[in-house]
This record gives structure tokens, sequence and C-alpha cells, in this order.
């Protein structure tokens, strides 16, 4: 029996291009998973085995950022396993291309709201339970932007740098809870979305959602169990 056979983990963003990688690493690893997502038929369609599974649950479609959007959610995964062991926060997206004096309140909410409250509600639903058990693993995908911002990414880069200053400080909030908590900083990932908008780019030096899907297992792992409160890049050659 592997490491991840019926462990219980929650992962947000699930139908994204890294959710989906690592939605397959842990169906391959056999884990029981609350798949979170804004809209289901993405994911089905790529995994139609969730369906109806009494070892998974499709949670969607469900909106990070409402407050409650999770709590039934939560509830459910406890009341058939009786816990969420880790916490995959790999919703997000990326809004950029014009200068921060151009940009409306609104471009602002959708960062923040899709990078940094989907964190911090997915965070707030599941924390009490991990508490509850003295054991939980905690990883959120943030992004190189969040260490430097550059030009026409303003809005992307502060809602990214919220996600590792939460990190931090719920590593410390909860270091001797048995939780850790870690974050990755992805720099260009290997998507069609990427290759369509930067067509002559030498993708050799992107990392793709795979490569990234195995450092969040790592981090979620148990091999991992001494670190806590990292930011780790996973820039390739880019």
């Amino acid at each position: 029996m592997g490491e991840w056979n019926e462990r219980v983990v929650m992962v947000t963003g699930a139908a994204g291009h890294v959710g989906a990688a690592v939605v397959a690493r842990l169906l391959e690893e056999k884990a029981r998973l609350v798949a979170v997502d804004l809209v289901a038929d993405g994911l089905l369609r790529r995994f139609p085995m969730l369906a109806d599974s009494a070892d998974h649950l499709v949670a969607a479609p469900v909106d990070l950022a409402d407050p409650g959007a999770l709590a039934g959610w939560v509830e459910s995964a406890i009341h058939r396993w009786g816990r969420i062991d880790t916490l995959l926060n790999l919703a997000g997206g990326f809004q950029g291309g014009h200068p921060l004096h151009q940009a409306g309140a609104e471009e602002w909410d959708q960062m923040m709201d899709r990078n940094a409250r989907s964190v911090f509600h997915a965070c707030r639903a599941v924390i009490p339970r991990m508490i509850e058990r003295q054991s939980g693993r905690i990883v959120s995908v943030a992004s190189r932007a969040a260490l430097q911002g550059g030009p026409m990414v303003a809005l992307y880069a502060a809602s990214k740098a919220v996600v590792v200053r939460l990190t931090e400080s719920l590593a410390e909030e909860l270091k001797d809870q048995g939780i850790t908590v870690n974050c990755v900083l992805p720099g260009i990932i290997d998507t069609p979305p990427n290759r369509e908008a930067m067509p002559k780019a030498d993708r050799q030096r992107w990392v793709s959602p795979e490569e990234i899907a195995e450092v969040i297992l790592f981090l979620a792992s148990d091999r991992a169990r001494a670190v806590t409160g990292a930011a780790l890049p996973i820039v390739g050659r880019g």
C-alpha cells in the first residue's frame, strides 16, 4: 500500500491545468478525492470515474469567492470518511496586459477572489477539522511573480503575494498542531493558453503541470513532514 492509499485529499481548481495533473497522480496513488471546481463538466469529462464514486466527491459548482461555499462539502467528506488529511489550493487564474492605472476595481476583485480569497476560504473551512485530529498537510499555488512584481501584472502579483504571506503565517500558527503549510512558486507553465499567447517562446524552458504536480505531492507527503512555511520556486530554466 502506498502513502496516498485512502488518504482524503481536497483539491481546489481540480479541473485546471495543474489541478488535473495533480488529480491524475492522486488517482494513480488510490487517494480519496474531494475534487472542487467552479464547474463540473470539464472535470467529469476528463475524469469520468469520479462521478457517483464511493471513493470520491465531486464538489461542483463551488465559487470559492463565497465564504461558505465549501462548508457543506467539508461536512460531507467528514461524514463519509471522518477526516480531510490534505488540502491542495490549486484554484486561481491570471489576468494582466495593462498598467495598474488602467486597471479597474473589478479586475482587482477578480484577481483577489481567484488567487487569494480562494485560499483564505478553503483554509478556514478545512483547518478546524485538521486541528481536531492534530494532523494535516496544506499546499497552495502562488507564483514567482509573488516575489517580484513586473510591468502589466501588478494585480496578479499582489494576489499571489497574499498566498505566500498566508502560507508563512499559517505555518507559524499551526506548527504545533501537526499541520504543515507550504506553497509553490511556478514560473511560466506549459499550457495551451500560454503556448497561444507566446508562440515564439522556447517551451523547453517552461515547467509542465506534471512537474509542478510532483513537487506539490512531495510537499504534501510524509517525506516533507519537517518542511513548513516554505515558498518553493518551480521555474525550470525560465
